[in-house]
């Protein structure tokens, strides 16, 4: 019932059309991401999930994450205060509803940066974001950023590789995405989730924003 309201809801709230970004852990999201946020500070706002997880060195509460407990983030679920959620490696991950709404509010494009299980979630709803698929070039050079990262312990890493895999076939579906771009030179990569945005970003900088 809760999830019928909700696409109701958005339906309802006129804006440029939230982003989906979805993609393999590894893939480059997170700094596309940035870059697009760095030179787009007042075009799009970022829907901060929340997890179970704990924070990464260098990651921030109410920036990265919503960093919160099993109990509290069940709860919300059970409360109907999640878009989607779903779990990864033991650890709980979902978007809230505020969240989206903070950002559509302020005449923001709203980012939600969710994986697969969400992206099924999301197009059980009307909330008609555009669907961008941010994959490795090879499973090779995935497993390298990985090891490089040096932030988890190999099993962890083994199921991030084991997920990877699935990623990628599903990214393949048809229908599943607007747009999947393979990061193989950041530069390009960039240039390419930029024009696939292009439409929304002209929209947000032509009306004013909300106070």
């Amino acid at each position: 019932m809760y999830m019928r309201y909700f696409s109701r809801l958005f339906s309802a709230m006129a804006g440029p059309r939230p982003v989906v970004l979805s993609g393999p852990s590894g893939a480059g999201k997170s700094t596309l991401l940035k870059k697009l946020m760095k030179e787009y500070d007042s075009v799009f706002g970022f829907s901060v999930s929340h997890t179970t997880r704990k924070p990464r060195p260098g990651e921030v509460n109410g920036k990265d994450y919503h960093y919160v407990s099993r109990e509290a983030m069940q709860a919300g679920i059970d409360n109907g205060e999640f878009i989607e959620n779903a779990v990864f490696s033991g650890n709980m991950y979902g978007t809230s509803k505020a969240a989206v709404q903070d950002v559509q509010a302020k005449n923001l494009i709203c980012i939600l940066d969710i994986d697969m299980q969400g992206v099924r979630n999301i197009k059980g709803t009307d909330l008609n974001p555009i669907y961008i698929s941010i994959q490795p070039p090879s499973m090779h050079v995935l497993e390298k950023r990985l090891r490089d990262r040096k932030t988890e312990c190999e099993e962890s890493l083994q199921r991030r590789l084991q997920a990877a895999k699935v990623d990628m076939e599903l990214s393949k579906e048809e229908g599943m995405f607007d747009v999947v771009i393979i990061n193989n030179h950041l530069d390009d990569a960039y240039v390419q989730l930029k024009d696939s945005l292009l439409e929304e970003i002209n929209k947000v900088k032509q009306t004013p924003a909300s106070s």
